[in-house]
Formats: C-alpha cells, structure tokens, sequence
C-alpha cells in the first residue's frame, strides 16, 4: 500500500486531467489518452471535464475541479471510489438530467481508508454534490382496495410514472412482511398492471373517517448510485458521506445496496458535522432501498431539509439523528416502508410486549437485545423508522409503513452524544428540556409500536422501559423555569401491532388523533409525578376499535374471527382504545368507535 495525504490507498496507474473538456477527447487528459480500466483519476483544481461517454471501470477518482456528466445519452460508471474536494454534477436545481445516470461503487480493492471516510463511497471533503433528476412523484395511495390475486391496482395519482418501473405497496395488515415489490407491466392513467400478482390485500379506503389507503411508492429513478451485486451478499454497500464545509443537493436519486453493516459513519447518505451549513442542502424525492445500515443520516448538522423520498427494505434506524445536537431540520413527507434491524435476523427488541408475545427470561432478552452483536447500536434492535434525538426539528406529513419495532420513536439524550460527548455545546444543550419544534400529520401502521415518545436513550446507548421524560422549559438550562406544553397534532395510527401511541410526560396535548385498528389505541403515564396541572389531553379525536379493513387472516383463530388479529400469541388479547395512569389525564371531545363491550 502507499500511504499519502493521511489515505491509504492501492497502487495503481493513473491519470489526470490537462484541462478542461470532454472526457473522450484525447486531449483533455495529460497522457494524450483517455483514462483506461483500472486507473486512478485526477481532476485538478480549475478543470472541468464533461463525461460524456460510459468510461471503463475506473479504481478510483479525485475530483479537485468539476466532473459533470453531459446530458446527451446515457452515462454508467463504475468505479472503486470518488473523492471529491470539488464538484461532482449529474443536473442541477434549474435543470434536471433528462437521461439515465447510474454509479455502481465496486470493491475490488479491499479495505481502502480515503481521509477517513472508508472505502466504496461518494466521499466530499469541501466539495459539493449536485444529483438532479427528472422524477418528483416519489408516492401515492391505493384508490381502491386490491385484493391478493389482483393484478392491477388503481392509484391516486401515476403521474410521472413508467412501464419498467419499479414500485412497491406498503403493508396495510399488521404484519409489515406484507409489503410487496412489483414492476409495472402496463399503466393507463391511474391504473397499473403489475408484473405479477399480489399475494395480499391491500386495503384502499377511508374507513370510519381513518384513513387506510395503503401508500404506493415509486424505487425507479433515473439517476441511480448503487453498489455492485456482491453487496447483498456481504452486506458492504456503497455511501455518500459530506464531511465539514461540504454540500449536497440531491433530488430525484435512487440509492440501492447502500450502507455498510455494523459500520459506524457508513451510510446511504449521511451529513457529517456539516452544522449551520447545512441550510439549503437537501435530500427529496429520493428512492433509498434494499440498504444495509440505515436510510437518511443527520449527524452534527442544521437546517436540512429532507422531503418527499421513499425508503423500502432497509437495516436500522432509518431516517437517523444521530447525536441529539441537530437542530432546525425539516422532514417532510416521507415514506418508510419495511425497516429492519439486521438484513437477514429477526429483531430481539426491549419493549413491552404483552405476556404470552415473549418466550424466555426478559432479562436475557435485554441483555441480548443490547448487546450489539448483531446491531450497530444496542436500539438498532428496537429499530424505528424516525429516530429523534432532539425535538427542536420538524416532522410533517410523514410516514412509518411497517417498521419491524417503531414507527416514530423520541429517544431524547440528557445531553448531546457521541462526537459532541462532554463538549462545551454538549453540556449547554439539554434535548429533553428544548420545545418540540413542530409534530404534526405524521402516520403510523403496520409497526409494533406506532409512536414512542419515551424510552430515552442513555450516555450507553441503551435505555430503559421508563426514563425521564420530554419536559420543555422556557430556559433549558434552568430547571426552575417554566415549563411549556408539548403540542403532537393530527397524528394517525392504525395496525399497529402493540400501541399505537406511548407517551411518558406531563403537559402533552394531542388534538385531532386517529387511532384505529391497534391492539392499544393509546398509553400515557406521567413523568412528573403529579407537579404539574395536567399530563395529557387527547382532544377532539377519534378511536376506532376496527374498522372494515379486515387484513388478511391467517391463523384458524383470525380466520374464525373473520379479520386478522394485532397479537396472533394472544388470539384472545383485549384490545383497547385508552388507557392512562398516574395523575390526571383528560379525554375531551373525542369519540370512541367499534369496541365490544
């Protein structure tokens, strides 16, 4: 190996840019040839070179300059690396790239460390990454119910979208094995014809006034960054990390076999302590699937804005936060659909099931659950799709479509984690003392857990089954200020196998809920233990106990029953729409729908 410049990296040949132009013609490159396979190239600071051909497989490019791929054909790329200190653009915000752009991040170097940011990645160190593409209908909703054996579905809206493409239907039962990949065979305005048949129901109405039309999201894009096959094999997919001063633009972008397993800092795409200068950047109207760690990851930085992209079939907490620092960023409207907590394992998570769900000693099972040898993070166990580690962000109109454990999960840290660890700006930020920013029209179903708002996370990273709660005072660092209500609005949870929604704290206000469909509608206890004028208030809401979506019923129980059951283990669980203890709670105006007696 040669080491230089603080990376490591394989000797191989190489080559370098002379000066801006095409990257076919001979000319462009200082050797008088174009680069050949298995070279290493260099764009240096002030050229610009245009790819306007599909180049040999390259073991690396740094890109100092400008690479920028021409928008006459489509362009594919592989390559072992990209670092880039300059500007990597496939379209731009004014104009988006109209052909077929793919990336595939091989590995046939092994073990490459590039300034530490690893190997088998879109590396920005100070550079700038622009990724526009032409598909902004990320996705949509069944119009009507389609039963297992359909082969058509109709949809709410198909604009933008293409025979060829890929699609998958989000789960609408409790089981979020039952989401369904598919490719679109023909389309007529709202109608697709899938390739194949669907083995489930998915259920496509607005039943007693709860909306459970299953969510249809599009994994197609036009610009993809992928790697090679062997990583569903070993798990070892590519990332995108901006380090410190970077900036990504990303819209419109697939990103498949993504993310590397058990790796910290390896993520499909991941913000790295960017801070303020995150403003701007953003991620939207991205397909992120079949990855190996994580989603969306937003480490140390401020003021993103991650809007209207699909996830589907991914490992860990999906749409991360990582350290409980970040503050002013913007999630919107995205869709997370089957997340996992290992690619291939089921999940050992620490909650509280119900008795009879669990066989063997709960200890144990903690102690399994956290001991990370199967999980990046011990709560990588307990896997959610909106991991929040400080409530001073905002979540709009998104959506948990099947998550393994969580949906929506606030694990607040006392203090800034990780990187940020006893630092000054640590110690000065107090994540359960900070006003939660905005919470409001996000949907949860098909998880165990819909929305988790306790179990917070400690300096360990484990956490208990109880903790001290989100408690918002007027001075953070003052314990004697006031303390602030705490508004969740227009929340919707339905099919959730346990809760739908657990809340731990005191001055919680949840107006225009939708619980329908769980085997719990809703649990809040207190966290104050009676200091403060009330604890919760479910307000001018509604609570169904169920509704005509039915599922698909399996078990000789549900099958007898006539619907699907939230607790196969327990055929006979009571299901329920409310339930509260310590101090006072308060239901007001708020309907209770479709319970027996």
């Amino acid at each position: 190996l040669l080491v230089t410049c603080g990376f490591a990296s394989s000797v191989h040949a190489e080559s370098t840019a002379a000066k801006s132009g095409n990257w076919s013609d001979k000319a462009t490159w200082a050797a008088g040839a174009v680069p050949a396979q298995g070279e290493v190239v260099t764009i240096p600071t002030g050229s610009e070179v245009v790819l306007d051909v599909s180049p040999p497989a390259l073991n690396g490019m740094t890109i100092s300059g400008k690479l920028s791929f021409a928008d006459n054909s489509d362009l594919a790329l592989n390559i072992e690396w990209i670092m880039v200190h300059g500007e990597l653009e496939i379209g731009t915000e004014a104009k988006p790239f109209t052909h077929n752009a793919t990336i595939t991040l091989t590995d046939n170097v092994k073990d490459e460390q590039l300034m530490g940011m690893g190997d088998r990645g879109i590396m920005l160190s100070g550079g700038t990454l622009n990724m526009h593409g032409t598909r902004s209908n990320s996705w949509t909703k069944l119009s009507t119910t389609a039963t297992a054996g359909a082969a058509s579905i109709e949809v709410l809206n198909a604009e933008q979208w293409k025979v060829g493409d890929e699609i998958v239907l989000a789960s609408t039962d409790f089981d979020p094995r039952q989401a369904e990949r598919r490719s679109i065979a023909a389309i007529s305005g709202n109608t697709i014809t899938l390739d194949k048949e669907l083995d489930y129901m998915h259920f496509g109405a607005i039943t007693f006034d709860v909306d459970e039309r299953g969510e249809v999201g599009l994994l197609t894009r036009n610009i993809k960054v992928q790697a090679s096959e062997d990583a569903a094999e070993t798990f070892f997919g590519g990332h995108i990390m901006a380090m410190v001063t970077s900036k990504m633009y990303v819209d419109g972008v697939e990103l498949n076999r993504m993310g590397q397993n058990l790796e910290l800092a390896r993520y499909p795409i991941h913000w790295h302590l960017v801070g303020d200068t995150g403003k701007g950047q953003y991620i939207k109207n991205a397909a992120i699937h079949d990855t190996f760690n994580r989603c969306v990851t937003v480490h140390g930085t401020n003021k993103l804005r991650i809007e209207n992209n699909v996830t589907y079939n991914t490992v860990g907490h999906c749409f991360f936060m990582e350290d409980g620092i970040e503050s002013g960023n913007e999630f919107v409207k995205n869709l997370a659909i089957q997340t996992k907590c290992h690619p291939t394992m089921e999940c050992i998570p620490n909650n509280l099931a119900a008795n009879g769900e669990i066989d063997g000693d709960r200890r144990a099972i903690r102690e399994a659950s956290f001991s990370g040898e199967h999980t990046l993070l011990p709560s990588d166990n307990t896997a959610s799709s909106y991991w929040i580690t400080n409530p001073d962000n905002s979540y709009i109109d998104n959506v948990a479509a099947g998550s393994d454990s969580i949906g929506f999960w606030f694990s607040l840290p006392m203090h800034p984690q990780g990187a940020f660890m006893g630092s000054e700006d640590s110690l000065n930020t107090w994540p359960r003392r900070i006003p939660l920013r905005k919470f409001s029209g996000n949907v949860a179903h098909s998880n165990f857990d819909g929305f988790m708002i306790d179990r917070h996370i400690d300096e360990d990273n484990t956490f208990g089954l109880a903790s001290l709660p989100l408690l918002p005072l007027v001075d953070p660092t003052d314990l004697e200020s006031e303390v602030l209500e705490t508004h969740f609005e227009n929340l919707t949870a339905y099919k959730n196998r346990n809760g739908g929604l657990w809340g731990r704290g005191d001055l919680y206000v949840y107006s225009n809920a939708k619980f329908a469909d769980n085997a719990i509608g809703m649990t809040h206890s207190t966290g104050t233990f009676g200091s403060e004028r009330f604890t919760s208030r479910l307000v001018d809401s509604l609570v169904v106990g169920e509704t005509d979506n039915i599922g698909t019923p399996a078990t000789p129980e549900e099958k007898a029953y006539g619907r699907s059951l939230p607790k196969r283990l327990i055929p006979d669980f009571p299901i329920r729409g409310y339930e509260f203890y310590d101090y006072r709670h308060e239901v007001v105006n708020t309907t209770f729908v479709n319970y027996q007696d």
